[in-house]
């Protein structure tokens, strides 16, 4: 069986449904099950600017476009899905669409709540989590409703020894610190808690994760991770800092920690996102776990159409996925259009 994992999925100001994703749609329709990170709201607020925070879908086209390309589910758990009416609005919708999510709701047990699905006999379990949200009225509470996250934390540690070669000793005024993150214990243990019960749910468990700053795998990215496979997950996806990042290998399960953009026009303030390049996941599966993991680069064109790229033309950020990847363990190669993961056998 076949599953399409993809990154961020942000539908602001379109007008047609079928653009976004008219040239994967076929792709899209022949796979078991499409999963994506819903990076907007499909909500109409009743005053807003686009110089203040906000990713605003309208809701008939927005879902339409997610219908229209049979994304069977969605993650909600990221730092655009904020404030009570949209969030609300938007899981509503995606309800009507019968589109399922995960990530969100109306309190916090809504918004930690799996969902799982059926592709012919086969349960597959998604939960998603996000660790880049706003301080207030943001993360889901017992009886308010919000995301489900997982809090990390940041220590500037000044280094007593050398931390690489050519960075200065510490022994001079001006050494910049070393950068510390890590999750914190309570948000993580839920997490865990929340794995190990999908897992004895579902055949399938897929863990996605809102995080990153930019291209660097920080700590508590990694924390989260091993323990999402440590604790029974097959796969984890991440998405967020809209870039590719490297994939590691743990306990043999793949770990995709940046998919980046996946169909992203506009951002912040209403202005073209710009030329970026994503991930495509493809993983075939079936009862006894993931059987083959691979990737192809996406891009993005002025007509908001996301672009499925030859390899040959992606030769530098292939380079560079295969050589970062490789210092986590993940051996990858070029299969056709696709980047293919070496799995154990």
């Amino acid at each position: 069986m076949k599953m399409i994992l993809t990154g961020d999925v942000n539908l602001m100001n379109l007008t047609d449904p079928a653009v976004p994703f008219g040239r994967v749609a076929d792709e899209f329709r022949a796979a078991d099950l499409v999963f994506s990170n819903l990076e907007c709201c499909l909500y109409e607020p009743p005053n807003h600017s686009v110089d203040n925070e906000g990713f605003y879908a309208t809701p008939t086209v927005g879902g339409e476009a997610l219908a229209h390309a049979h994304i069977r589910a969605v993650g909600i758990a990221n730092n655009v899905n904020y404030g009570e009416a949209a969030i609300l609005a938007s899981v509503a919708r995606l309800d009507k669409l019968g589109i399922a999510h995960t990530g969100a709701g109306a309190d916090r047990a809504a918004a930690r709540a799996p969902v799982i699905l059926d592709c012919d006999g086969v349960r597959v379990g998604f939960l998603q989590r996000t660790s880049v949200y706003w301080p207030t009225n943001h993360e889901a509470r017992e009886r308010a409703p919000g995301v489900a996250v997982i809090q990390g934390h940041t220590a500037y540690h000044v280094p007593v020894g050398r931390v690489a070669p050519g960075v200065p000793p510490p022994n001079r005024p001006g050494v910049p610190p070393v950068i510390l993150t890590w999750a914190d214990p309570a948000s993580l243990a839920a997490f865990v808690a929340d794995v190990t019960a999908l897992r004895a749910a579902a055949d399938i468990v897929v863990a996605s994760c809102h995080w990153g700053l930019g291209r660097d795998i920080l700590g508590y990215m990694t924390e989260i991770a091993h323990a999402a496979i440590d604790h029974g997950a097959d796969l984890v996806i991440g998405h967020g800092p809209h870039d590719v990042l490297p994939i590691e290998l743990h306990r043999g399960k793949p770990i995709f920690y940046g998919l980046g953009s996946f169909s992203f026009h506009t951002g912040h303030g209403g202005k073209p996102h710009g030329d970026w390049v994503g991930m495509m996941a493809r993983v075939d599966f079936d009862r006894g776990g993931v059987r083959d993991a691979a990737c192809q680069f996406v891009r993005h064109n002025a007509r908001n159409e996301t672009v499925p790229c030859a390899l040959a033309g992606e030769s530098e950020s292939f380079d560079e996925l295969v050589a970062r990847s490789a210092k986590l363990g993940a051996a990858l190669s070029a299969r056709g259009d696709e980047i293919a993961l070496a799995l154990p056998r």
